[in-house]
């Protein structure tokens, strides 16, 4: 009996690696920036996963006057703090934050289009 258990095949679980992944995914903090579409061609930039400790309103001042867009700091009970831009300034908060060195590049994720 026992050479019959060692032949029959265990279920394959694919997601078996991700789990473990899971414990190492909180170690690589990433900066997720994001495009929304609105209405017509206006669109919104969202930056989420800045660390706390960072003042999220003056990076924002900074933004908006290197920029000239309008944009705001919203409180989110699942992402917590995510700063909003008007308009598709992916590439340029991503720049933003390399050469202020806030963030790693490797670290930034751009998500949208």
């Amino acid at each position: 009996m026992s050479e019959l258990d060692s032949q029959v095949p265990t279920a394959f679980d694919p997601f078996a690696d991700a789990n473990v992944e899971d414990g190492a995914a909180g170690t690589k903090e990433y900066v997720h920036i994001r495009v929304q579409q609105r209405n017509g061609r206006k669109s919104l930039t969202t930056v989420q996963g800045l660390k706390k400790e960072y003042s999220y309103s003056k990076i924002l001042k900074d933004l908006k006057k290197e920029f000239c867009c309008n944009g705001t700091v919203v409180q989110d009970s699942e992402l917590g703090q995510v700063i909003q831009l008007q308009g598709d300034q992916r590439k340029n908060v991503s720049t933003f934050l390399v050469q202020a060195g806030l963030v790693k590049k490797d670290n930034i994720k751009i998500h949208g289009f």
